[in-house]
């Protein structure tokens, strides 16, 4: 499988993922009717997307510039690769 490389085909996808989100959220108040729920659930999506900001911006532009993350994965495996070298 090839790299998306359409704009038109990238925007549409995030507004996908957009919508996806949208809709799974709506579904879960809908389920539980009240606030804390609400709240639980906007901060920890709030959570998941600072902490994929810092997985593939901060890392890559304030820790270590060389390193090109392609997943979450890859951070991953850097993480346990930079954590080895600093205890032997």
């Amino acid at each position: 499988m090839s790299d998306l490389k359409s704009p038109h085909a990238i925007i549409a996808k995030g507004f996908l993922f957009l919508f996806l989100g949208l809709f799974a959220g709506v579904l879960l108040l809908l389920r539980h009717m009240n606030w804390l729920d609400a709240a639980l659930l906007a901060i920890s999506v709030w959570a998941f997307c600072r902490f994929y900001y810092f997985a593939f911006y901060v890392i890559e532009h304030y820790i270590d510039g060389e390193f090109k993350f392609s997943s979450l994965f890859a951070f991953m495996l850097y993480l346990i690769k930079r954590y080895r070298k600093s205890t032997v």
